[in-house]
């Protein structure tokens, strides 16, 4: 379970950070619950994301992210369909600017 595990650090660190722990889950082979607020760390990290409402939480969307090329989370925000799976998330989170 990793709880907004890379929130503290600054981008540059927690690209890098997300690299490595992205790797060593897939090296071990491990299944992990990641909780962000980070949609780009979450897309760029997670076969699929579980988007919840606001209180009383409840799921609001699977998303399976399919990218091509997968790779790294820093590779992985290069790939075509990233921002199409940004926009989607950005939608269902109700944020009213």
């Amino acid at each position: 379970m990793l709880d907004e595990a890379l929130s503290a650090l600054d981008y540059q660190s927690r690209l890098a950070i997300s690299d490595d722990i992205y790797k060593i889950i897939k090296k071990e082979g491990k299944t992990t619950i990641m909780v962000t607020h980070d949609i780009a760390e979450a897309i760029s990290m997670s076969d699929r994301i579980v988007v919840l409402s606001k209180r009383p939480a409840t799921i609001k969307n699977i998303y399976e992210i399919n990218l091509t090329n997968k790779s790294t989370p820093i590779e992985n925000r290069k790939c075509k369909e990233f921002s199409k799976y940004y926009d989607l998330i950005w939608r269902d989170l109700d944020v009213h600017i």
